[in-house]
């Protein structure tokens, strides 16, 4: 498998990807424009057969949550010296893709483990967040579902209160796939001051407002968002960005990663990429040669490196802070 590495001044585009990209499968030109499920979550969930072994130093627990007067599921992995020690440890916050819930990404945790272990990367602290179904880690209009409120306001403060985390954006990192990716972006973007790092791993990243304007009112009645377009703006990666520009060049690193066979989810991507661009946002942009939405298959291909930058941010943050 090729990896092509495409920095912000420059894409390197091989003439068969193009091909690839310009002419879809009609297939996939029907998965990309179905309309997705409906919003829902289990807010606790119970683990799959396969599940029920967790990753060592890793707990399935429960966050009392005020906004919906639930107990909220997730998952945290405590590096192996965090109970003989006194130290803070940085966090990273790794989001699962749509139909995920808090046992999704357990194998980034078992990854984890086995590099600090071995030592290739220090100690941190992993959570994984309940998202739910197709919420894409939003506050929906109708207040049912307030996932970025619950992950913002309750999740990440109930962390920083009960474990010696580095409470602060030189201590936070922010990852996550599919749909995953598309809220760790957009949270990054909306709150550059709460994180050092992002990695977009083939997370979709749509133009809301283009979305909003091509729908009648009676369809944005029925969306996520809702009816009015300022609740959209206020949502959308593309115009937070660029609200956020001088925050987010101090504050964020950017990594972006997605294969060119990833139909789905590669067109959007690309339109993100060039968006950093405009704006000189510097950036990490990767697209992994015949890769198809396949979070697995791009963990293994990269897995000695898979947390390397995020944890240079963290090293970077660090250094910022002390100055």
């Amino acid at each position: 498998m090729l990896l092509k590495t495409i920095n912000a001044s420059l894409i390197i585009l091989i003439s068969i990807s193009v091909f690839l990209f310009f002419n879809e499968p009609a297939v996939a030109q029907e998965k990309r424009t179905k309309r997705p499920t409906s919003p829902s979550i289990q807010w606790f969930n119970q683990p799959k057969p396969s599940q029920t072994k967790l990753p060592p130093n890793t707990q399935h627990l429960s966050l009392p949550s005020k906004l919906v007067n639930q107990k909220i599921g997730f998952c945290i992995y405590l590096p192996p010296n965090y109970s003989a020690s006194q130290k803070q440890y940085p966090v990273i916050y790794t989001l699962h893709g749509n139909g995920g819930n808090e046992f999704t990404c357990l194998d980034s945790i078992a990854l984890l483990h086995q590099g600090i272990k071995s030592g290739k990367w220090p100690e941190m602290i992993m959570v994984l967040p309940n998202g739910g179904r197709s919420t894409f880690y939003k506050d929906s209009a109708d207040g049912r579902f307030p996932i970025e409120s619950i992950f913002i306001d309750e999740l990440i403060p109930f962390i920083d209160s009960n474990y010696r985390t580095i409470a602060g954006r030189e201590g936070r990192c922010i990852e996550g796939f599919s749909m995953g990716g598309r809220g760790a972006t957009r949270l990054a973007m909306k709150h550059p001051h709460l994180f050092c790092s992002l990695f977009c791993q083939a997370g979709n990243v749509p133009r809301l407002l283009e979305t909003f304007d091509a729908a009648t009112l009676a369809e944005r009645k029925t969306m996520l968002l809702g009816e009015n377009r300022e609740t959209w703006e206020a949502d959308d990666v593309y115009a937070i960005t660029q609200k956020n520009t001088d925050a987010i060049k101090r504050n964020v690193r950017i990594k972006i990663a997605c294969g060119t066979a990833d139909n789905g989810h590669l067109e959007t991507i690309r339109d993100f990429h060039q968006h950093l661009i405009q704006l000189g946002v510097d950036h990490t942009y990767l697209e992994i040669e015949q890769l198809g939405h396949k979070r697995s298959k791009m963990m293994s291909t990269f897995e000695s490196t898979w947390f390397d930058y995020h944890v240079k941010s963290l090293q970077l943050a660090s250094q910022s802070e002390q100055r």
